[in-house]
């Protein structure tokens, strides 16, 4: 029995769910999010709740049952409050700055990096050394947030780059005499 799967989602006011077949569609006031569950869950609404149920015993459905309990929660979590990155930059002239849509970065190459988000993702700004990820779908926010983070991760010995709000970096002591 899945501990995660057993918990009921409650669906908030403001969020629809409609169910046709196997796929989810979950419509809040921040937008609209649509997933196809495995054939062997079972979906159900009922009384302000979405429950789901495995079909059968097999394995496989036993380990879709809390993933797709959890993946439900995320999408109406999602279209009602959202969801949202924020990364830090650390080192000298290391700088962010939004152009439009898009996320113009200075990361201490010869060249600026200039960041496109992905449909459903905004960029924001409010301090030179720190970047807002947001959106309404979980798996899309953190991915973008881990590419940003990618192009320049933080070094051990100074501690400068891109660097997720809050995470410790273990230093390493220098080269001695």
């Amino acid at each position: 029995m899945s501990r995660i799967g057993k918990k009921a989602v409650a669906i908030p006011s403001g969020v629809t769910i409609a169910l046709g077949g196997q796929t989810v569609t979950v419509k809040g006031p921040k937008g609209e999010l649509s997933w196809t569950v495995v054939d062997e869950i079972e979906l159900k609404v009922e009384a302000g709740e979405i429950t789901l149920l495995p079909r059968n015993d097999s394995t496989r459905a036993k380990s879709m049952w809390g993933l797709s309990r959890t993946l439900v929660a995320n999408m109406v979590h999602g279209v009602s409050q959202g969801y949202e990155q924020t990364l830090e930059l650390v080192g000298v002239g290391y700088r962010a700055a939004i152009n439009g849509k898009d996320l113009n970065l200075q990361l201490g190459f010869s060249h600026d990096v200039n960041i496109t988000p992905p449909a459903g993702v905004s960029f924001a700004s409010s301090k030179q050394t720190e970047i807002k990820i947001s959106g309404i779908d979980k798996q899309l926010v953190g991915e973008t947030a881990a590419k940003i983070r990618r192009i320049r991760p933080p070094e051990p010995y100074k501690g400068k780059g891109v660097r997720y709000a809050g995470e410790s970096v273990r230093r390493k002591e220098g080269k001695k005499k």
